[in-house]
Formats: C-alpha cells, structure tokens, sequence
C-alpha cells in the first residue's frame, strides 16, 4: 500500500532498527518502547489488520509467531514475554498493517490499559 508507514519500512523506504527479516516479515525495535525488550514484526504483504486475515493469507500468522519465539530466545527473553495485536482504532491501532508488539524484560500488569 502505497501511503502505508509499515509498508515503507518493510521495503526499506524508511529507517528502522531491524531485528530480523526475510522474505515475509521484518522485526524492528519500537520508538517508543514501553518495556526494556519491545519490538514489533509485521508482515510485508499488506494486511491492514487481523480482522483482515483469511485462510489465504493467514500462514503468515503461524511464521509471525515462529519468528517472535526465534528472536524473543535469541534476546535472552525466556519463557516471559507478551505479544499484543491491536485490531481497531478503539483497540488502539495507529498503523493499518497487521502488526505484533512483543513486551519483554519487565513485569507486565494484567488486565492492560
């Protein structure tokens, strides 16, 4: 998508702190980051959010969170971290891209705020 902030920076367009990428996902560091460890990773294929995944496209889901298990021990999170999807501008979403948080290295409150 052609306006898309994730877009562009999948595509290298715009500056970020990657992680990890390859053919179907990029991982960067957040820039406003609400744990020590916080990072998101987003699919290239433009998918504007999780209401928008179907059985065509949500292989890509499964790969996501195999890569968020990836980085999380390559980081030396262990067994404690969340990850977070925001579907909706009343959930939160400001990027219309399917997009995981992952919130690492600190104790994390539930419910959320």
């Amino acid at each position: 998508m052609e306006d898309c902030l994730f877009c562009k920076i999948a595509a290298g367009e715009i500056p970020s702190k990657k992680i990890y990428e390859d053919d179907r996902v990029v991982a960067f560091y957040d820039i406003d980051p609400q744990a020590p460890v916080h990072f998101l990773v987003i699919p290239r294929e433009h998918i504007s959010g999780a209401d928008r995944i179907t059985e065509e496209n949500s292989a890509i889901v499964g790969h996501i969170f195999a890569v968020i298990a990836k980085i999380t021990k390559d980081l030396g999170c262990g067994d404690d971290f969340r990850v977070v999807n925001n579907c909706g501008e009343l959930a939160g979403q400001t990027v219309k891209h399917l997009h995981f948080h992952v919130l690492a290295k600190r104790s994390l409150a539930w419910p959320p705020g």
